[in-house]
């Protein structure tokens, strides 16, 4: 093994470790760049190796980091991050929360519907894991914990919708994929919805049947007599259309070839704020809060795509690319047989880093070996480097189970942090177990028919 291939083992060990250390992550990255750029340097020179690595390496990543603030792609985050921050306090989820309860409240299971069906329409409009999480366990926990709902259902319900905004457009984890390989955002977004739709499905079929066969786990509420009339359906209408006015505005311009995702993310910026200032929710201090959220999570966002950089061009230095591309072919699985192992270690990752991390640093580099793979996923000569939009959809589904599987996953601590005292963390482990393997479900179907993530940018442009 050369010195190089020991190099590039060695800082995957030291970026693992240091994860361990409580260490901003941001820090860590950028942190196990620089050390082992110093590594090499003193490999060079006072050992007589060749790791090509010197000062001059660091100074390559000023170039990155500027291709980085010069990219009008990732202008899209902050305005996307706004729009579901704002979202989160213009009053809609409250009074979609309301009215949807009453059409479905003499179902079994009515409100854990709702809720999962609430989380499908913030994903489509905010795409913010956090806002979502956070607004559907104030929403939802207290009404179905008094209803007599389980534990375990409740809080599995509320962690699983409230992570479809990761997947179902906009969500700025594909808007970041794009970005890193080169694709387009609009192939993504309208690819995407297909696979998120499924898993809503999936989530909503499970919480039928669950309440069918254990009925003691969500019993019917009380003062629910009478059918369900038109009354209760155009109110349902009438609380849903704004959220979805301005889905149709942001993702329908995308989709039309109206606007950039960049130009459709202002839109959605601005109509966010129209709607919190018609639901009467705006003032000068929610304003100034929702701008504070969106310096913080942007600049954590870029704070560790700036460690990335580092991390990943001393990687690249040491021959990190050529190392896994010969690890991954030479595995005796063939091209589908690399993808699903691929797949599955990523899924393992998620357990322990987040999305963002993933995206960054393993994506780009296993990325360009599927692309040689020659898979067979059909494109109907629309769609641009089908093979890759594919796998990214596969990838951000797999990553969509990383906010739900313990130690580390974000969802599940975003809920606790709103429940009562009492509430415990095992029992959110417990109710998000179902709702991962149903994950797991959604991620087979997409990987068995590739159509499901080509066919609507191939209608789209076609």
């Amino acid at each position: 093994m050369e010195i190089n291939d020991i190099l590039v083992v060695a800082m995957f060990v030291t970026f693992i470790a240091g994860l361990f250390t409580g260490f901003p992550i941001a820090f860590v990255l950028g942190g196990t760049g620089v050390l082992f750029t110093g590594v090499g340097w003193i490999a060079d020179t006072y050992f007589d190796a060749w790791t090509g690595l010197d000062y001059m390496t660091l100074g390559m990543v000023v170039n990155r980091i500027y291709k980085y603030m010069d990219n009008w792609v990732l202008v899209a985050l902050p305005m996307f991050i706004f729009m579901g921050l704002m979202l989160d306090r213009s009053g809609i989820a409250e009074r979609m929360m309301e009215s949807m309860q009453r059409l479905f409240g003499k179902v079994r299971g009515g409100l854990a519907v709702t809720v999962t069906a609430i989380g499908i329409i913030l994903a489509a409009s905010t795409g913010i894991i956090g806002a979502s999480v956070v607004l559907l366990g104030l929403l939802s926990f207290p009404a179905m914990r008094s209803q007599g709902y389980e534990n375990p259902l409740a809080l599995g319900t509320i962690a699983a919708s409230g992570t479809l905004g990761i997947l179902i457009p906009p969500s700025i984890m594909l808007v970041i994929m794009a970005d890193q390989l080169g694709l387009s955002v609009g192939d993504l977004f309208m690819g995407a919805v297909l696979p998120g739709l499924i898993l809503g499905v999936l989530y909503i079929g499970y919480i039928l049947v669950y309440c069918w066969l254990r009925p003691e786990a969500a019993p019917l509420p009380e003062g629910m007599e009478g059918g369900v009339g038109v009354r209760e359906v155009l109110q349902v209408v009438r609380t849903v259309l704004p959220a979805a006015a301005l889905i149709l505005a942001v993702l329908g311009s995308i989709f039309a070839g109206v606007a950039t995702p960049t130009e459709a993310s202002g839109v959605g910026a601005l109509g966010a704020t129209l709607l919190a200032a018609w639901n009467r929710k705006l003032d000068f201090r929610v304003f100034r809060e929702v701008l504070r959220g969106t310096y913080n999570t942007t600049a954590y966002i870029f704070a560790i795509f700036l460690g990335a950089t580092c991390f990943a061009l001393v990687l690249r230095g040491l021959g990190g690319d050529e190392v896994i591309e010969q690890v991954l072919t030479g595995l005796p699985f063939g091209p589908y047989g690399i993808v699903a192992f691929i797949l599955a270690v990523v899924f393992l990752l998620g357990f322990f880093l987040d999305w963002i991390e993933i995206t960054l640093i393993v994506l780009p580099l296993v990325a360009p070996v599927v692309g040689k793979l020659g898979l067979a996923v059909p494109g109907y000569g629309q769609v641009e480097n089908p093979e890759l939009v594919w796998f990214v959809l596969l990838v951000a589904v797999a990553l969509q189970t990383s906010f739900l599987t313990p130690p580390v996953g974000f969802a599940l601590f975003y809920l606790k942090g709103v429940c009562p005292p009492d509430v415990k963390l095992i029992d959110i482990y417990k109710g998000v177990v179902p709702f991962i393997v149903l994950q797991l479900v959604g991620l087979v179907l997409v990987a068995l028919f590739p159509w499901l993530v080509t066919w609507l940018p191939a209608v789209a442009y076609g």
